[in-house]
């Protein structure tokens, strides 16, 4: 698949992740793992806190959001081997300025990176997820129904994230196969 492939791929299984399955952080980020063929049950499982601005504190960060950053990270970021080493240093910043990338679309597109305000932009209102009252009104909002609502912005960070990991690999001439040995599932 070309880029633009992978980027709608992404996209749709970052939406209907979010739609089906729910936890927006873990659907962005099993949508990169699943388009890229990395799948890595460690990291989808430490996502699953980031739901709903984080724990469900919509005025936290946006799942699609910290999903993105967390699937771009598993490609460029640092490892505790190489923490305090030049390279862990350079890596570190890669995945800062990746990061400073995701956020400046989210920017473009919805104003925000803040869960609650993109539920502000999309639906006219925020809700307290950890209210059942608001939690319904949520869902009868369109939450999950929605074409242009939280899936979309699930759906964006994949998309986002996928552009940005390719662009990487294109600047740096590596391929899925140079990362190998970095990424393993958890059940090896």
């Amino acid at each position: 698949m070309d880029k633009k492939e992978l980027m709608e791929k992404a996209y749709q299984l970052g939406f209907e992740g979010e739609r089906n399955v729910r936890g927006c952080a873990q659907c962005a980020l099993a949508a990169v793992q699943d388009a890229l063929g990395v799948q890595n049950d460690l990291v989808y499982k430490a996502a699953s806190g980031l739901a709903g601005g984080a724990g469900e504190c919509t005025d936290g960060l946006c799942g699609g959001y910290s999903g993105g950053i967390m699937a771009m990270s598993m490609f460029y970021g640092r490892t505790r081997e190489e923490e305090a080493t030049k390279q862990g240093r350079a890596d570190k910043y890669v995945s800062f300025r990746m990061a400073a990338a995701l956020h400046d679309k989210y920017i473009e597109k919805y104003g925000t990176v803040i869960c609650s305000k993109i539920h502000e932009k999309i639906y006219g209102r925020s809700f307290d997820l950890r209210d059942d009252e608001q939690k319904q009104a949520f869902r009868d909002a369109g939450a999950h129904e929605r074409e242009d609502g939280c899936c979309a912005a699930v759906g964006d960070g994949a998309r986002w994230a996928i552009e940005m990991i390719i662009d990487e690999m294109e600047a740096n001439g590596q391929t899925l196969e140079d990362f190998k040995d970095l990424i393993k599932t958890s059940k090896e």
